[in-house]
């Protein structure tokens, strides 16, 4: 009843239907040992007939985006076309992976599909992959892992995935470690298996006595074996254990290579003991196992067992003749003999390289002692010297900080400190304060041109009405006696008997009278102006930032605007200025102090009329006016609204500036002109702030200033009279020096010797009619012409 039941189930086995070939496909995971399985698919399929081939690739799909700091973000929270080009580049890369690859298959002049497929579990998706295409080879590299390691390997994970009626090839360096047949070619081996023990004795039918005894003889000879197996990897595992005491690491690949090649063993043994369960389920065969070669079969190692066997099967069974299944059982023996002492040799190896680690890891450790003592010794000093450098910092700031108070200190005095001429003194200079001296008339005093001690200054006598301790009298006296600056008028001196101030003297008079032509005075060209109200911001930058009181002129018009003989400007009655505390000045309101309504008509800040309170931007409300009557010489009444109405034309912005003043650049002028509007606008806080705003706007104006001035002054100024040739009159082009000693122009003296032989000077005869170029004289012509375009 049994054996109708075995050959049903191997009738069966053997009529299932077998899948048509396909190409064979190879999985790579990319990395350079992935060539050796494409090579040794190349090698053995194509000249077995094969010439398509698939090339499978397995990637995790696109869930994250990494990013530049190391982090990565899920492509839920990104925008579509950043998912978009991250998965392009990601494409971009494994097409690059994979060209090589491709390049291999082309070389040997086959077809290849290559496959990109995306899932987290690689062996799923190629036995999908492998399902759906009905491909029966299939070529993997073999993964190792370590001897401790109980994870199954990525190979073996694929060849149990994959579908039965594929078989799959392991390959490690371009050899075959492992097959994994098909169902297909299982029954086939099977069948030949069946078929030859059945031609060896086609009379005899076995009977069930014999066969079961052979079973029985074979079932214990297995349980040997097994039992065999087990005490070596005891014993193996225990010799092992006790050589390796006091060694602390081991070659992970070296021992992971072991361990897999003792797991092929294992099944290529248990595969053999299947091989023989086939075999003696046949009765023809009983012979044939008794006397095989046991001992071929079962390793060196196993010799005790192959003893047994043998006796067991003593009168037992008799062997005429090997089969092919006995050959190629044998052969398997020892490929796994050859493959047992290869591992023993890595093992060794193994040990070897570890107690060279161990040493080499000992000597890194007390080298890295000895460098970390070094470190440690180099920081102890830099922190010695880091703290002196420090300390010798602050030594030195502490001594630049008592200079610079000790000159502040000099500079700023709390005492005032003026040269004092007696009455009798400036009356001598002024002869009698003689009328013919009067220079000018102010609010609160006249002006007259003095003479003390051979210096020309300017004498301020204060009214009448004025006592000598006037306020006025003395807010000037303390401020200006107290500070210095190169756009302030400087202070020689002063009577306090009489109210008297004495200051340099101002060749060019004030600002205002240039702008109106007080006394047919000439017009300032339009360069200079825009240098003045660079100068004057900057004196009120100075005054605004005084220490330790700042001070706030409160009186700028162009009537206190003074201009030297070089039309230097200079800052003067500062009678009306005030001082504030630094505590007012650095508020955040920047409003400084509450005063008495002062200054003079169309000058004041608007919010100071209504308010009463004073600050740095009441300044700049003056100045704008200023600016704006520098560019149109108008009076300051109305100035702002005419200004205003013509900026935005062209022609009418032309007619409003000061035509006397030359030709103005009328983009840099409507600059100014708008930057002067700016300064007068009603609020306070929205005119610009002037040293970090109107300053640096001034000085680029300025630069244009500069070169328009040096072309002015290149184009007045004539040629040097050398420069002149004595027969043309005129600026030579080719100077040459002729026999008489004097330089004439080539082309000129060169007629003028046709004809004659005398020197066009002098008058005398030439010695000869010989010309010598002047080259030095040629170079400063040339030099003058260029700077003159």
């Amino acid at each position: 009843m049994e054996e109708k039941k075995a050959a049903r189930t191997l009738s069966e086995h053997l009529s299932l239907p077998r899948p048509p070939p396909h190409a064979v496909a190879v999985a790579i995971n990319g990395k350079k040992k992935s060539k050796y399985s494409v090579l040794w698919a190349l090698d053995k399929f194509i000249p077995e007939g094969f010439s398509d081939f698939k090339l499978l690739y397995v990637r995790p799909p696109v869930t994250y985006v990494p990013t530049p700091m190391g982090n990565a973000i899920s492509i839920t929270e990104l925008r579509d076309d950043v998912v978009s080009a991250y998965k392009q580049e990601v494409d971009w890369n494994t097409n690059e992976m994979l060209c090589p690859y491709k390049k291999m298959f082309e070389r040997k002049k086959v077809q290849v599909e290559i496959l990109v497929l995306e899932s987290h579990d690689p062996a799923a998706a190629i036995a999908e992959e492998i399902a759906r295409t009905r491909v029966t080879k299939l070529v993997i590299g073999m993964s190792l892992l370590g001897f401790f390691s109980r994870k199954i390997d990525m190979s073996s994970m694929i060849a149990t995935a994959v579908p039965r009626f594929c078989t799959v090839y392991v390959v490690s360096k371009e050899k075959l470690a492992s097959v994994r047949p098909s169902d297909s070619e299982a029954s086939t081996r099977f069948e030949r298996s069946s078929t030859t023990s059945v031609s060896t004795d086609s009379h005899t039918v076995p009977s069930e006595h014999s066969v079961s005894e052979a079973q029985s003889r074979f079932s214990h000879l297995s349980e040997m074996s097994r039992s065999t197996v087990v005490q070596m990897d005891r014993s193996s595992s225990e010799t092992e254990q006790s050589g390796n005491e006091g060694k602390k690491s081991i070659n992970s690949s070296e021992i992971s290579s072991a361990s897999y090649h003792a797991m092929s063993c294992t099944s290529k043994w248990r595969d053999l003991e299947d091989r023989r369960e086939i075999v003696s389920s046949s009765s023809s065969n009983n012979h044939e196992l008794a006397n095989m070669d046991w001992g071929a079969v079962v390793p060196e190692n196993y010799s005790f067992v192959s003893h047994q066997a043998s006796n067991m099967s003593d009168g037992l069974l008799s062997v005429h003749s090997l089969t092919d299944n006995q050959v190629d059982m044998s052969f398997e023996i020892e490929k796994l003999r050859a493959k047992l002492k290869h591992v023993q040799e890595m093992y060794a190896m193994a040990q070897t390289e570890t107690v060279d680690a161990s040493k080499k890891l000992t000597e890194q450790r007390s080298e890295e002692s000895e460098n970390l003592v070094e470190l440690k010794e180099k920081e102890e000093e830099l922190m010695m010297e880091e703290a002196l450098h420090r300390r010798e910092a602050e030594i030195k700031a502490e001594r630049d900080a008592k200079e610079k108070d000790n000159l502040q200190a000099s500079l700023v005095s709390p005492g005032i400190q003026y040269q004092h001429y007696s009455w009798e003194e400036l009356a001598a200079a002024t002869s009698d304060f003689s009328e013919d001296l009067k220079i000018g008339v102010g609010a609160y005093g006249t002006v007259y041109k003095c003479n003390l001690h051979h210096t020309t200054g300017a004498v301020k006598v204060l009214h009448a009405g004025e006592t000598q301790l006037s306020k006025q009298f003395d807010q000037e006296l303390e401020i200006l006696s107290k500070i210095r600056h190169p756009h302030l008028v400087l202070l020689l001196g002063a009577c306090p008997e009489r109210g008297c101030l004495v200051y340099e003297y101002m060749n060019n008079g004030s600002l205002d009278d240039r702008l109106m032509l007080v006394n047919d005075t000439p017009p300032i060209p339009w360069f200079q102006r825009f240098r003045i109200a660079l100068e004057v911001a900057s004196a009120l930058v100075f005054l605004h930032k005084c220490k330790p009181r700042p001070i706030i002129h409160r009186d700028l018009k162009p009537g206190n605007i003074l201009l030297d003989h070089n039309f230097v400007s200079k800052l003067g009655d500062v009678g009306l200025s005030t001082m504030v505390n630094q505590d007012d000045a650095a508020s955040k309101l920047t409003v400084l102090k509450k005063t008495s309504l002062v200054g003079t008509l169309c000058y004041i800040d608007p919010e100071y009329q209504r308010t009463g309170i004073i600050s740095p931007k009441s300044d700049v409300y003056s100045l704008g006016v200023v600016i704006l009557q520098l560019i149109t010489a108008k009076p300051a009444i109305a100035i702002t609204h005419m200004v205003e109405e013509a900026i935005g034309d062209d022609a009418e912005f032309m007619e409003l500036l000061d035509v006397k003043a030359g030709a103005w650049p009328i983009s840099e002028t409507r600059e100014l002109a708008a930057l002067g509007l700016c300064c007068t606008e009603m609020r306070r806080r929205d005119r610009p702030d002037l040293r970090d705003q109107i300053i640096p706007a001034l000085e680029r104006l300025r630069r244009v200033v500069d070169k328009a001035q040096n072309s002015i002054s290149r184009n007045l100024s004539g040629p040097p009279s050398h420069f002149f040739c004595p027969l043309l009159k005129g600026v030579m082009n080719q100077p040459c020096v002729a026999a008489d000693g004097y330089t004439y122009d080539r082309e000129a003296i060169e007629e003028w010797l046709i004809e004659k032989d005398v020197s066009p000077v002098t008058n005398l005869p030439l010695p000869n009619k010989n010309l010598l170029a002047n080259y030095t004289l040629y170079s400063a012509i040339m030099e003058w012409k260029s700077n003159k375009q």
